[in-house]
């Protein structure tokens, strides 16, 4: 009997990875806290609100309290007046909503010949063939059928109504009232008792999220409060100012009921965004319905279109900021998410909510997501962004987020702080292995590229800072005679040369760069024209200084201290710099080791590399000065 050959082993699949504790536990969380909110609206509402309020009126109390003021006089005093405001302002409204209401029958005829003109000149035609079409069928229905033998049925007697008791009626007319007032008296209730207990709450606070650092989570803690009563005040001041100048100016336009609409105008403006248009609906309405024309309609939309931008893009920003620290989609999306959750009140409050939740998110670190969410600051640095849009072989985008930079910075500072900084990302993912040749080439590629479409821009800030050898900023004494004039071509020039690392061509090309807008001459060379077999052929006639840059060489640190003793070997007589990034390279920190590593100087920057080489050019032309007068006198 044959034997029969053994079968090989099954590829083994790994299973797919499946969410941990830690992560289905935040899930959970979530899902209960949104369920709370939503279920618990009837609660959680007026605590919202009551907080909102005593934000708004802590700095009245604070104010009363430095006239030495007891606090619950203040506090019973600050609220007392909010409650006056809110009153007055509902009394208001609904004297002037059953005004409105007394004259609309006043309208009716205006707005059916207004309605009958849209009709006329819109869809007239449409509907008057809509009529004939439908008559025919009627018609024709008429003439085939048969007539209906329908039995008649006598109607029943109608019962007379049963008048309601006094407790029904009473339901009737107080519970539409008395849900409002019981939400209010808890909201009042809530804010006297915040503001009375305003120490004790902070210090319980800070309890939860950071005792182990007092000094800290208390400066945290009077920032935020500090940051959100400004906001609110700031809010509610140019909403009533938004309100006054949308009355006063419907007054003067000729609109009934001004001081209504003005008051809806402020309160729809606490909406973010669409607030104050859609409190443009309602008296762009009235006004087409008072006006047998439609000027007076254009001038009220005038008047709104005209204030909002005023106020939002040129007051708002001077008293308060750019932005309120949202990013604009949290905006939308809070506003979705709180009015789903607790209706229009939400909406209203949607923008307060959030900016409370982004400021705990940047001072509490175990909510700092809420900060990464829905804050306005950048997800990404202006490194992450490049090294993410290297990665990602998008040229155009890398060339429009540098030309954004550029506009607050000079060239050299660009290539230091942002490219240089996101080519160094690039190394620490080639030694970890996680970046393919491919995706390193197209690295390279786009980098150079980069360069190329960068070279219009002029480096207009020179490169600050001290020189390189940080022991003085006079030139040191070089190793050399002195350097031949590097703004004559045909002189000498500066010799750049890119270390043999995947990435390393990229410093030296920006050092070339930067060094042509500083009017001196500087060739690029490649580690191939070093190495080993051909650095014999390198030509050293007349040399200059070397350049020799380098990034995320920590894994060849060999093959850099030999390629400098080559160099040292070849050209003895010139001066060597060594720009080395990053920063706490080996060789750039260990100072000591100089000779060994047969280098003058060492940088860590580009603008310090053009500093050397300009302060290098100018110390050749002072010392060639006295030979040159020697020259012209003797002629």
């Amino acid at each position: 009997m044959n034997e029969q050959t053994p079968l090989p082993p099954a590829p083994h699949v790994n299973p797919a990875a499946t969410p941990d504790n830690q992560v289905l536990t935040e899930v959970v969380v979530g899902v209960v806290v949104v369920a709370a909110l939503y279920f618990a609206r009837d609660v959680l509402l007026p605590m919202a609100v009551a907080v909102l309020l005593s934000f708004v009126l802590s700095p009245l109390v604070s104010g009363l309290r430095r006239f030495r003021i007891p606090r619950a006089v203040a506090v019973l005093f600050s609220v007392a007046f909010a409650l006056g405001i809110i009153a007055g302002i509902g009394t208001l409204v609904g004297t002037q909503l059953v005004q409105v209401a007394g004259d609309l029958p006043q309208y009716e005829t205006v707005i059916e010949k207004k309605i009958d003109t849209l009709r006329t000149a819109t869809i007239g035609r449409v509907l008057a063939v809509a009529t004939r079409l439908e008559g025919a069928v009627l018609q024709t229905s008429r003439n085939g059928g048969e007539p209906s033998t329908a039995s008649q049925e006598t109607p029943a007697p109608e019962q007379a109504p049963v008048p309601p008791d006094t407790l029904s009626l009473a339901k009737q007319i107080l519970a539409p009232v008395l849900h409002p007032l019981a939400t209010a008296v808890i909201i009042f209730i809530v804010a006297v008792f915040i503001l009375m207990q305003r120490d004790d709450l902070r210090d319980r606070l800070i309890r939860l999220f950071g005792s182990d650092d007092l000094h800290r989570t208390t400066l945290a803690m009077d920032d935020a409060a500090h940051r959100l009563s400004r906001y609110f005040l700031v809010q509610l001041g140019l909403n009533a100012t938004f309100g006054v100048i949308i009355g006063v100016g419907l007054y003067f336009i000729g609109l009934p009921n001004p001081l209504l609409w003005g008051t809806t105008a402020g309160l729809m403006r606490f909406v973010p965004y669409i607030g104050s248009y859609i409190g443009a609906g309602v008296p762009i309405l009235l006004a087409s319905a008072v006006d047998p024309g439609w000027s007076l309609a254009l001038w009220v939309a005038a008047l709104f279109l005209a204030t909002e931008p005023i106020l939002g893009q040129l007051v708002e920003p001077m008293l308060y900021g750019r932005s309120t620290g949202l990013s604009p989609i949290s905006v939308v999306i809070s506003a979705i998410f709180w009015t789903w959750l607790w209706g229009p009140v939400g909406l209203i409050l949607s923008t307060p909510l959030t900016l409370c939740l982004v400021v705990l998110g940047q001072r509490v670190k175990q909510l700092e997501f809420l900060d990464v969410m829905f804050g306005d600051r950048p997800a990404l640095s202006s490194v992450e962004n490049f090294y993410q849009r290297v990665l990602a072989g998008d040229l155009d985008e890398v060339q429009e987020h540098a030309e954004d930079l550029l506009n607050e910075m000079s060239l050299a500072e660009y290539y230091d702080n942002v490219a240089l900084k996101g080519l160094e990302l690039a190394a620490h993912d080639l030694a970890r292995g996680v970046l393919t040749s491919e995706q390193t080439a197209r690295i390279k590629e786009i980098v150079v590229n980069l360069i190329h479409e960068l070279d219009s821009h002029d480096d207009i800030t020179q490169a600050a800072g001290k020189f390189p050898d940080e022991r003085s900023n006079e030139l040191p004494a070089l190793n050399t005679s002195p350097l031949p004039d590097f703004t004559d071509a045909s002189q000498n020039s500066i010799t750049c040369i890119a270390n043999r690392g995947p990435l390393d061509e990229a410093p030296a090309m920006m050092l070339v760069q930067l060094l042509g807008k500083h009017k001196l001459n500087a060739r690029l060379v490649l580690a191939g024209v070093v190495s080993r077999s051909t650095i014999e052929t390198f030509n050293n006639t007349g040399i200059g200084p070397v350049c020799v840059c380098g990034i995320g060489a920590l894994h060849s640190t060999s093959s850099l201290r030999f390629l400098l003793r080559r160099l040292r070997q070849r050209v003895p007589h010139a001066c060597i710099l060594v720009v080395l990034w990053p920063t706490d390279h080996p060789l750039a920190t260990d100072r000591d080791k100089q000779t060994v590593h047969a280098a003058d100087y060492y940088a860590s920057s580009l603008q310090d590399a053009v500093q050397f080489c300009l302060k290098s050019a100018d110390s050749t032309r002072n010392a060639q000065a006295p030979n040159q007068k020697a020259a012209i006198g003797a002629i």
